[in-house]
């Protein structure tokens, strides 16, 4: 198939546009070419056509249509890619298909065929469109991206409500009941059944829940495919399984009309995604995730949802949070007194040491977004360290829930004595109190060191979260040196289940490589302390000599108590 150069574009001409209507058959719209809008984004063109035919002039340009070819004398000129907002007659932007192939470093001549293999890199920096004002009289002025309709299976409404702002941040519209969902299958359909003007579902998610992003495949080249016309979420390289979609019905909309598809196969992977477009190779499998969540709460038979995920740094963390955010809110409540106690693993390629996932959370407003970012949070962290080996093989959770407030509150802490010499024991009773008036102690012992010096030592009653906080904030704004070194630290912070008696004194402390160094030597303090500055990650503390760890059982502590000691010679 020849290509129709923008050079060429000229108001007047009409041509062709392909898409599906309804099933899997490919029907042909009207274009009128009403001129071309040059320099919109760097470097960036795009054609303004009217559409008619088929069921347009009761839609407009729909959701959906993004990536439909767009032919003038049987030559392909772009893409529909853009539209008005609340626009009353179907206009369309399309995107030039000389700036789809740029993203494979194609250069397409006037009479270049699009066959044969494209080589995968990219020809220059892509930049984002920025809004347009098109100046053409029309009622709606801003040219913008037609967004992707983003299909949930499975999910609940509270957790579409909760994360929609951030999935319309991406240039997402999520629908809810819209996609039949359920498992694909296995076997990879035959790829030279996908055509110019298909319908294709982006699955970002698989299985008992399913999450799926619709367009319209503009051309095949050999195993290569373009689509879209526009970004999907501008993520650059990645490996995103796409499948073949059919479309069960239209929709009409004042706001935005939309298709409402299904996949049906399994055609390949996108790995390109691009401002002016998405590319994949047609018959590759992409690298996916295996995700469990098991939902446990002594009520009924334990719930277990198993999928597929996509594996990317940036995209995965946010699947996961939204995955057990709604199989929390599926089966319990999300408001009201309520404890989780999370227990998980995610296992990694080449022989990288797990992630352990160990925590409780308890509270009486939206628990289970703690829960939810409990696992995200050290995900996003470790993903987004930079490091190409941290590959994820396997991702499994289990949360077991309960209607209780399983939490402590750290009241006061006493010493048995307010004075003491080296050598001297301790004891230290830490109080708490929790729901329905419930009181409790706890004690330790602790020996002050031989030779420590005279002064005031200080100990410190502190939740899991505050010691990790006081520990190890100049450690999380530090990269890691190594995936294993990631690991560990995340694997070694401190669990909400415990309170810790922190021993300090008032001199100054600093973290070098992760290890605490107290009361350095005044010369090399202040070079500690300049370079700390810099760097963003200064965190005034006392130098920590001990930690003693009271266990409470599987319950939330929270709070912070000091009580201070005179040490004599």
């Amino acid at each position: 198939m020849a290509i129709f150069p923008l050079r060429e574009v000229r108001a007047g001409q009409r041509g062709i546009g392909k898409t599906v209507f309804s099933g899997s058959t490919i029907e042909e719209f009207q274009v009128e070419i009403l001129g071309v809008l040059e320099n919109v984004g760097p470097r960036q063109s795009v054609i303004l056509a009217r559409l008619s035919g088929g069921p347009l002039e009761k839609t407009g340009v729909m959701q959906g249509m993004s990536g439909s070819p767009v032919y003038i004398n049987g030559r392909l000129v772009g893409a529909v890619a853009l539209a008005f907002n609340f626009a009353k007659e179907p206009i369309a932007g399309i995107r030039p298909i000389e700036e789809m192939l740029a993203i494979t470093g194609q250069s397409p001549s006037n009479t270049a065929s699009l066959t044969g293999k494209a080589r995968l890199q990219v020809a220059r920096k892509d930049v984002p469109l920025a809004p347009v004002a098109a100046g053409s009289g029309l009622q709606s002025t801003s040219l913008i991206e037609i967004a992707t309709p983003i299909s949930f299976s499975g999910f609940t409404s509270a957790t579409l409500e909760h994360f929609a702002p951030e999935l319309k941040k991406l240039g997402l519209d999520p629908r809810q009941g819209v996609s039949s969902g359920g498992r694909l299958p296995s076997k990879m359909g035959n790829p030279a059944l996908l055509r110019a003007g298909d319908m294709i579902a982006v699955e970002l998610l698989s299985g008992d829940l399913t999450m799926g992003a619709e367009g319209t495949v503009t051309h095949v080249d050999g195993s290569h495919v373009y689509a879209f016309g526009h970004r999907f979420l501008s993520v650059g390289n990645t490996e995103l399984p796409f499948a073949r979609a059919e479309v069960l019905t239209l929709l009409p909309n004042l706001s935005a009309s939309f298709k409402i598809s299904s996949p049906t196969q399994w055609m390949g992977t996108i790995t390109q995604d691009r401002s002016t477009s998405i590319y994949g190779e047609l018959g590759r499998k992409a690298d996916t995730v295996p995700l469990s969540i098991a939902m446990k709460d002594g009520h009924r038979a334990p719930l277990s949802y198993r999928m597929q995920m996509v594996n990317d740094r940036a995209l995965s963390p946010f699947i996961v949070q939204m995955a057990i955010y709604s199989s929390i809110d599926a089966t319990e409540r999300t408001l009201g007194l309520a404890s989780y106690s999370l227990h998980g693993l995610v296992e990694f390629q080449n022989g990288i040491p797990p992630l352990r996932l160990d925590n409780t959370y308890a509270g009486d407003f939206n628990v289970p977004l703690q829960v939810s970012g409990g696992v995200a949070s050290p995900l996003a962290y470790l993903l987004g360290a930079g490091f190409d080996a941290l590959k994820i093989k396997n991702i499994s959770v289990e949360i077991e829930a309960s209607e209780r407030k399983r939490l402590l509150q750290i009241d006061q802490i006493t010493a048995s004595r307010k004075e003491v010499h080296p050598g001297d024991a301790l004891e230290l009773t830490v109080s708490f109190s929790g729901e329905n008036g419930l009181e409790s102690q706890r004690s330790v012992r602790y020996t002050v060191p031989i030779g420590a010096p005279a002064g005031i030592l200080n100990f410190t009653a502190v939740d899991g979260s505050y010691s990790n906080t006081l520990d190890y904030q100049q450690v999380v704004s530090a990269l890691p040196k190594s995936p294993t070194q990631a690991i560990s630290f995340l694997n070694n912070l401190r669990p909400n289940t415990n309170a810790y008696v922190r021993v300090w004194r008032t001199d100054p402390a600093f973290l070098v490589q992760g290890e605490d160094l107290p009361d350095p030597p005044p010369s090399l303090g202040l070079i500690l302390a300049k370079a700390q500055v810099a760097q963003g990650t200064w965190l005034a503390r006392g130098s920590k000599i001990d930690e003693l760890r009271i266990a409470t059982g599987d319950v939330v502590v929270t709070g912070s108590k000091t009580v201070a000691v005179e040490v004599k010679e």
